[in-house]
C-alpha cells in the first residue's frame, strides 16, 4: 500500500496547526483508521518536506516514544503551538482536513439557531415510564 495520499494530506496542514491521526483516517477513508495513519507517519521518508510533527493523538496528545516525542514538541513550539502540560488545545490549534481551502479561523454563526419542531415543554414533560420488572415485585 502506498502512503502517498496520507503524506499529501499532511503537507496541507498549515504551520502552527495540528490534526489527529483519526481525522486524517476519516478524511481518507483508510481501512484500519487512525492506526493506519500512525503506520504511515512512522514510515515517513526523510527529505520530502512532510510535516509529520503536526499529526497528534486524540485530544492533542503526543503519541510517540522518546526521543521523537521531545522533538515533536520542540518543533510544534517553534511554530507557536502552546502546550498545556502534555496536551495541545485542539479548539485553538486544531485543523480539520475538511476545512481545506477555507479560512483557518472559525467564523461566528449569524442569525438564529434552528430549533426542532417539538416544543421545549413537550421535551421536558416526556419521561420514561416506570415499569416493574419480575424480580422487583414486592
Amino acid at each position: 500500500m502506498s502512503w502517498d495520499p496520507v503524506y499529501k494530506l499532511v503537507k496541507e496542514i498549515p504551520r502552527g496547526r495540528v490534526t489527529t491521526y483519526g481525522a486524517l483516517a476519516k478524511e481518507l477513508r483508510l481501512p484500519g483508521g487512525a492506526r493506519a495513519v500512525g503506520y504511515a507517519m512512522a514510515a515517513t521518508p526523510r527529505g520530502r518536506g512532510i510535516p509529520w510533527h503536526r499529526v497528534m493523538g486524540a485530544g492533542g496528545k503526543i503519541r510517540m516514544p522518546e526521543p521523537y516525542a521531545s522533538m515533536q514538541r520542540r518543533l510544534l513550539e517553534s511554530e507557536g503551538v502552546v502546550f498545556d502540560y502534555s496536551h495541545v488545545n485542539m479548539e485553538r490549534y486544531g485543523w480539520s482536513p475538511r476545512s481545506r481551502g477555507k479560512s483557518s479561523r472559525k467564523s461566528k454563526r449569524s442569525g438564529p439557531r434552528k430549533t426542532s419542531r417539538r416544543s421545549a415543554g413537550a421535551k421536558a414533560g416526556r419521561r420514561k415510564r416506570a415499569t416493574k420488572r419480575p424480580w422487583q415485585i414486592e
